[in-house]
């Protein structure tokens, strides 16, 4: 039975929500994302910072700062995020005939997921490598498989709309997408329904920044700018 949750209401709700947002939403209903969050900021996975802000190599001026790569250094965490990675691929795309990390980050997280799925797996480059055979997909595929795309996180959408576009241009069936962490900005959300590809992700930046509220991680008055912060993230002061 699907089950309310803080951010989005109950699932009645959630269905008179666009489109768009219940892509992002739903898979919220399925797992606990509360709980993926809490991984994260155990680790320092996530970290916060109004007042000293972080700075994108877009030139983006941030409050968070997020890098699951430290997760695989913690191996309870690491497994705890493995498993639900293929819970997602499992239930959600049952037909997946390989998976796809998306460099670099990706690369150990959807390895892992295969190994453990059994799945034929690849990853792919941000461009082809200019030396060498030139590949950018690294790995065995033959065209028409059913791919499901692994990524650690989803910003804009650009890099991993990248490497689904070269998954297609290689002739491979991209049916879907499924991520550690989404910003859920809005540009990323329109750019992934074009494609009509499904996207899950296990947790997202209102379950995440709950959670540090809740636990008393970042101070109270912080909630509210914090959040404005993801309506205008190129255009953000740090300021209300």
């Amino acid at each position: 039975m699907l089950q309310d949750t803080d951010q989005e209401g109950s699932y009645e709700q959630l269905l008179q929500q666009p489109s768009i947002i219940r892509r992002f939403s739903y898979l919220r209903c399925m797992n606990d994302a509360k709980v993926v969050a809490d991984k994260l900021l155990q680790v320092n996975a996530v970290r916060l910072n109004t007042r000293e802000p972080f700075t994108w190599a877009s030139g983006w001026k941030s409050p968070i700062y997020c890098d699951n790569r430290r997760v695989l250094s913690f191996p309870y965490i690491r497994d705890y995020i493995k498993s639900e990675l293929c819970n997602v691929v499992f239930d959600r795309f049952a037909e997946a005939e390989l998976l796809a990390g998306v460099a670099t980050a990706g690369i150990a997280w959807g390895a892992m997921a295969a190994d453990q799925l059994k799945l034929p797996y690849v990853y792919v480059r941000p461009k082809p490598k200019e030396h060498g055979l030139g590949n950018q997909i690294e790995g065995y595929f033959e065209k028409g498989q059913k791919t499901v795309v692994i990524e650690d996180l989803v910003s804009t959408g650009k890099s991993s709309l990248q490497v689904v576009e070269a998954l297609k241009d290689a002739g491979l069936d991209v049916i879907g997408m499924v991520s550690i962490f989404t910003y859920q900005f809005p540009v990323a959300a329109e750019a992934i329904e074009k494609t009509g590809i499904a996207y899950y992700s296990l947790t997202d930046y209102p379950t995440l920044i709950g959670r540090a509220l809740e636990k008393k991680l970042v101070p109270a008055e912080e909630e509210a700018l914090l959040l404005k912060w993801r309506e205008n993230p190129a255009g953000w002061t740090g300021v209300l």
